[in-house]
Parts: C-alpha cells; sequence; structure tokens
C-alpha cells in the first residue's frame, strides 16, 4: 500500500512540474503584454519563455524515448535469445521508440525558429 501511494505521489510532482514549466513557458511567450513593460522587456519574456518551452520539449521526449528504448530493448534482447528469427523484428519497435526523441527535438528547433 506504501509503494503504490509513493508511486502515486511521485507521479502527481512530476504532473504538477510538467504543467507548472508547460504552463509558465506558455504564459512567457505571448504577444500581449501589461501595461508598463517596454517592448525590449516583453522581447525578453518572449524568448526566454520560448528557450524554456523548447528545452522542456527535448527534454520530455528524451526522457520518454530514453524509458521506452531501455524496457522495449531488454524484452527485445530477451526475445532474440529465445528466437533469433524475431531479432529484426524487435529493432524495429527500439526505433520506433527512439523516434519519439527526434520528434521532440523537431518541435523544439520549430520553437527557436520562432525566436
Amino acid at each position: 500500500m506504501m509503494k503504490c501511494m509513493l508511486r502515486v505521489s511521485s507521479w502527481l510532482i512530476g504532473a504538477a512540474f510538467a504543467a507548472a514549466m508547460l504552463f509558465g513557458s506558455a504564459g512567457m511567450a505571448e504577444e500581449a503584454r501589461p501595461a508598463g513593460v517596454t517592448s525590449d522587456q516583453a522581447l525578453v519574456y518572449k524568448t526566454v519563455g520560448l528557450g524554456a518551452a523548447a528545452a522542456f520539449a527535448v527534454a520530455v521526449s528524451i526522457l520518454g524515448a530514453g524509458y521506452a528504448v531501455g524496457r522495449i530493448g531488454s524484452a527485445a534482447l530477451g526475445v532474440a535469445a529465445e528466437k533469433p528469427e524475431l531479432l529484426t523484428r524487435s529493432i524495429l519497435f527500439v526505433a520506433l521508440a527512439e523516434g519519439l526523441a527526434v520528434l521532440g527535438f523537431a518541435i523544439a528547433m520549430m520553437l527557436l525558429q520562432k525566436i
């Protein structure tokens, strides 16, 4: 029971952190600026917000891809040890998981082009 509560609480903390980073960086990247903020300050806020959003996109996608490749890769090697003819099929699943990191990098490059 305690282990389940620990897992749920760590998941909730991670989700809260992800939401704070996502909505915080999106708020910093907005075009509208409050009264009293100069255009130079707004440009700095936009640049920092887009940079943080790009960093968050890359970080989350690489962490997810690393986790997926670790889990799928170990299962693929286990299958390859028992049935070597399934190695190419299992390598395909590893490559699909690695594509997650590539997509995160592509999204970060699109965000950085807006700076």
